[in-house]
């Protein structure tokens, strides 16, 4: 066996024995957790510095504490619990279309967190937000 063959096997071998680690990786990559939702956040109150960061222009959105907390394209504060009911995974903002989106399957929720398209069937939860200046918002139960 020359030194090219013995590479060419061992190479072969090496791509067989890690197929079904990829794909299984692969296939669990679906949902960022077991696959159940985590329960909403309760006794909710905290302050978000808004003068830097996502929620400083109109249209961005961030994670915080279990919660989206988003700016509308009109300005407004949104904030809904961030695991979406089908399968937990974090939700995003559209801010085109004023809704909540899960990235995996497909599931939407309007900007008060009901559910406008499945498979999801529970609503997210919603939260309270307040300005409390020009730099600060709170979020709270």
């Amino acid at each position: 066996m020359t030194r090219k063959d013995f590479f060419a096997k061992v190479g072969f071998g090496a791509a067989v024995a890690l197929i079904p680690t990829c794909i299984g990786g692969l296939a669990s990559s679906c949902s960022e957790n077991d696959g159940s939702p985590s329960p909403a956040p309760t006794n909710v109150d905290f302050t978000l510095d808004i003068s830097t960061g996502t929620l400083s222009s109109n249209g961005g959105f961030l994670v915080h504490n279990g919660i989206v907390v988003a700016r509308t394209t009109a300005g407004g504060f949104l904030a809904v619990s961030a695991s979406c009911t089908h399968q937990g995974t974090n939700v995003n903002y559209s801010a085109q279309e004023n809704k909540f989106i899960c990235p995996n399957h497909g599931a939407q929720f309007n900007s008060n967190g009901a559910v406008i398209q499945g498979p999801a069937s529970s609503s997210l939860a919603q939260y309270n937000t307040q300005l409390i200046d020009a730099t600060h918002l709170r979020v709270f139960s």
